[in-house]
């Protein structure tokens, strides 16, 4: 597991998925047997490395990955590095003939990700990218309405994503400073386009084109070391995304708005026979039959509360951690080669979309997404 010093390769990939699975007695496979993970740590800050092992009762830990690479005892390579830097461990990984699995975007261009999956297929390795957001429960409740058949027809899909980040000058921003240096790989288009891409394919249909705007609100930040530096990669964007099936969907992602709705993110869903709006954990759904009749009238004040006519969707079970549940169908992809479609041409079509989005805005322009060419 190499980048698990970072916060979302600690808190999510190595904690709350690979240790809890391992404490859990492992991956249970379709036929009752369990794999057990025993994570081996790769990084370059040791006396970090030596404090998480300590802490989690890790029996190894390195700051050679080439070294660790070589131990024909590692079946999987896990990489939560900065994006800039993963093609090259990947690339090596494979070549060692280890099944990878690694964090979104998976690399920096779409070619680099088709040279990926080329030399998977070569090697005879399986590739996997994280897809969290798809195990969000909210977006389990919607998608157990659109497989009973809900929304009848989909029409359109609204999205609302964001939260305002400090500046960091009175306040500590929330998230690294990186994250507003184009040069260091950041902006929100690169970071969030890659989940619109899988969410919506996942749940609606494939993006077949795209309408953006991204831009950069705020130009100064401050970062950690309280130095102000000049934000070069946008922190907000606004698109359209046409669907396969002519579902349209409108989002817009922002870590400069404030938050007026229940969740950091929600997508309302309009079909024909109902409709509904989903975030993180909760759901709540109008159905044809129990819609209100509303009517225009600017002289009066509004006297309904609209958000009370809906229905809150029940959980009807339990929700384990998204990540660690993307690790068991990983580590069952690789093990019994179970279904896994979030693989490396999966993560190539956000990169895709991504670049796609950020053309639109340079150009001032409709792009129309193409398919990928897998033989190269």
């Amino acid at each position: 597991m190499n980048g698990v010093t970072g916060r979302m390769g600690y808190r999510q990939h190595l904690v709350r998925s690979v240790l809890a699975i391992r404490d859990e007695g492992g991956v249970v496979l379709s036929d009752g047997r369990r794999v057990v993970l025993e994570p081996v740590l790769v990084g370059r800050n040791e006396s970090a490395l030596s404090r998480i092992a300590r802490t989690h009762g890790i029996a190894e830990y390195s700051t050679d990955l080439a070294g660790v690479l070589d131990d024909p005892s590692i079946d999987v390579y896990f990489d939560a590095q900065l994006t800039s830097v993963r093609h090259k461990a990947l690339v090596a990984a494979i070549e060692a003939g280890k099944h990878t699995y690694a964090e979104k975007p998976v690399v920096e261009t779409v070619d680099e990700a088709l040279e990926i999956a080329a030399l998977a297929r070569a090697a005879g390795v399986k590739t996997g990218v994280v897809h969290d957001k798809i195990y969000l429960p909210g977006l389990l409740k919607l998608r157990r309405l659109i497989e009973g058949g809900f929304f009848g027809r989909i029409l359109s899909v609204r999205g609302e994503f964001g939260y305002w980040v400090f500046e960091g000058d009175w306040q500590q921003a929330q998230r690294p400073s990186w994250n507003y240096r184009v040069e260091d790989g950041g902006g929100i288009v690169v970071d969030m386009f890659a989940h619109w891409s899988y969410v919506l394919e996942s749940l609606f249909g494939q993006v077949e084109a795209v309408t953006a705007r991204a831009v950069t609100h705020i130009p100064e930040r401050v970062d950690e070391h309280g130095a102000p530096y000049a934000a070069t990669a946008d922190d907000s964007a606004y698109a359209i995304f046409e669907l396969a099936g002519g579902v349209v969907a409108q989002v817009n992602s922002s870590w400069c708005v404030r938050v007026d709705r229940k969740e950091l993110v929600e997508f309302q869903v309009d079909g024909t026979e109902g409709s509904a709006v989903a975030g993180l954990w909760g759901c709540r759904a109008q159905h044809r039959s129990a819609t209100p009749r509303p009517v225009w009238n600017p002289d009066q004040p509004t006297t309904e509360a609209f958000r009370d006519q809906w229905t809150e969707i029940p959980d009807n079970g339990t929700f384990d951690n998204g990540f660690k549940v993307q690790w068991e169908e990983f580590v069952r992809h690789v093990v019994e080669d179970a279904p896994h479609a979030h693989d490396v041409l999966s993560g190539a079509r956000g990169i895709q979309l991504a670049q796609a989005g950020l053309a639109s805005s340079e150009q001032g322009r409709r792009i129309e997404i193409e398919p990928l060419d897998t033989d190269q």
